[in-house]
């Protein structure tokens, strides 16, 4: 294990640059995984040829065991996708309003004052994730006691650990808080949800909670790696916080850097309603496919020195939150949080030591890639010129 707790490594190079594609056997089936950035655009946004319309297929590996209804909107494909995403994207585009702007700079400020405090702390569990779930509640305008809900879950919620099967908090408590909505409706996520319209009648039950189980599961882990991801970095390169601190411009084309480089998410998969030839890759009608978000993320050809962390790069073409119809729902809540973080910690933070971290490594047949940690121990110091 290496002392550097962020050291970016492109295990898809070899393949992308010889074929461009890297068969991986995924769920008992061989899934070619597109690699260069050109073709996992070009396909992503291509939902005729490679659909998302497969309910539980679309998260590599799937989710038949995992939950027991198809995820809205990103389940399905246009013009269906479109109408789906209209009933819940007033709500994930808050986090564009300098209310909320404000709330979750605040949030992310008390988080860091309260670790700063500590004699060291245990970032994924203590900080990234009460940051993720916080957030997630000002931006479904509910109550932060269900925050403080959320975060008693812990980071297994969808999949048990060991077993690999379904968790049965997410789904209870669901079920729990559209019961509440249906009966004394107010301005929450849930209540919007029991009250929204689809082509004409009333959501249905399944429908609702495929929406709110997208809500939780879609941004979660995400958030909590790209955050711990970013601590991780500044652990080792904490002089590259004052080149933030002098220029507050740079938060916007940091963020996107570090989404880029952490690519939280590796890849998603999609069907081929009829058989397709990609690459040279014969695949048949009904079988899937993956944009690998990963290595399009760490293409030489569109992005200089790939591996290397530029703050100020421009530009930055990066598909971490997707392209096209079904590019990420929640892209404007996460990128609210991770500039309202580098911006807190440039104004509080003066040096963070690096006491303990495990790498959390997806192991897979042709590849191994670390996609966040199991655990971050650090000790935070405030700036000199600061209380």
């Amino acid at each position: 294990m290496s002392t550097d707790a962020f050291c970016p490594h492109d295990p898809f190079k070899k393949a992308r640059e010889s074929e461009g594609f890297l068969p991986n056997d995924f769920d008992g089936e061989t899934i070619p995984m597109i690699l260069r950035h050109k073709d996992v655009r070009a396909a992503a946004k291509d939902w005729k040829t490679f659909s998302s319309d497969d309910p539980f297929h679309v998260p590599i590996p799937q989710e038949e065991d995992v939950r027991s209804v198809r995820q809205l909107p990103i389940e399905t494909d246009p013009p269906v996708h479109t109408e789906y995403r209209k009933i819940v994207e007033p709500f994930f585009r808050r986090a564009l309003k300098p209310e909320m702007i404000e709330q979750v700079e605040q949030l992310i400020a008390d988080a860091l004052v309260d670790a700063i405090g500590r004699d060291s702390i245990e970032i994924v569990r203590d900080f990234a994730l009460p940051i993720q779930s916080r957030a997630l509640a000002i931006l479904l305008n509910v109550p932060q006691s269900e925050a403080e809900h959320w975060i008693s879950w812990g980071i297994h919620v969808f999949r048990d650990p060991e077993t690999g099967e379904k968790g049965s908090q997410l789904d209870g408590y669901i079920h729990q808080q559209l019961d509440r909505a249906e009966k004394d409706p107010g301005e929450d996520f849930f209540s919007a949800l029991t009250q929204a319209t689809f082509q004409g009648r009333k959501l249905t039950r399944d429908e609702m909670e495929g929406f709110a189980n997208l809500t939780f599961a879609g941004g979660r882990d995400t958030v909590i790696n790209t955050i711990a991801g970013i601590i991780a970095y500044f652990s080792s390169h904490i002089q590259q916080l004052d080149s933030i601190r002098q220029n507050p411009k740079l938060i916007p084309t940091a963020a996107e850097e570090f989404v880029r480089v952490i690519t939280p998410l590796t890849h998603i998969g999609r069907k081929c309603p009829m058989d397709t030839d990609i690459k040279g890759v014969k695949v048949a009608a009904n079988e899937r496919i993956s944009l690998c978000w990963a290595s399009a993320n760490f293409d030489e050809s569109v992005f200089d020195s790939p591996e290397e962390v530029q703050l100020d790069r421009r530009p930055n073409p990066h598909i971490a939150y997707g392209a096209g119809a079904h590019m990420c729902l929640g892209a404007p809540h996460a990128r609210l949080i991770i500039r309202s973080l580098l911006k807190k910690l440039s104004q509080h933070l003066g040096t963070i030591e690096l006491i303990d971290f495990q790498e959390n490594i997806e192991r897979e047949a042709k590849y191994q890639r670390q996609v966040g940690y199991q655990s971050l121990v650090v000790k935070l110091g405030a700036r000199a010129d600061t209380d």
